[in-house]
């Protein structure tokens, strides 16, 4: 029987791909002892280092309010720390602390070993087909929306 590849079809695989791989990763970030929201707060300024509460709210989808929140709880628990930016005091940067950067670096670990387990169904030749066509249809999405805008 032949594979149905409409786009409809794709599209319902893709997100019931993404929605279990999504819920392990849930499960695996909350038995470390975190929320998925503050996990990808921290893991964001471990990778891409301090910046504007703004321009983080945006790199991990989190409206104004919801990342004021996290942060706010993050600095409670000493993990983030809040400053205000030399050039312009308008701006507050916000930066992992010490002890959140020992943190999140041992959760992280732990994150990506267990994203090793889920992905380890597919053999490397095929998560190296699989990324490109995934890039492909990202970017395509992206362009059909921008031209809507």
């Amino acid at each position: 029987m032949k594979e149905n590849t409409s786009a409809t079809h794709t599209w319902l695989i893709l997100f019931k791909a993404w929605r279990a791989v999504e819920a392990w990763d849930k499960q695996s970030i909350a038995s470390m002892g975190l929320s998925f929201t503050d996990f990808i707060v921290m893991e964001a300024l471990l990778h891409k280092g301090e910046m504007p509460v703004n321009e983080l709210g945006r790199k991990v989808y989190l409206t104004s309010g919801s990342i004021t929140t996290a942060v706010s709880r993050l600095e409670k628990q000493a993990y983030v720390k809040r400053t205000v930016a030399k050039k312009d005091a308008r701006v507050v940067m916000v930066s992992l602390s010490a002890s959140g950067r020992r943190y999140i670096q041992r959760v992280f670990a732990r994150h990506s070993a267990n994203l090793e387990k889920a992905f380890s169904v597919l053999s490397s030749t095929e998560r190296a087909r699989l990324l490109p066509a995934l890039r492909k249809l990202g970017r395509h999405a992206d362009e059909m929306r921008l031209q809507k805008a």
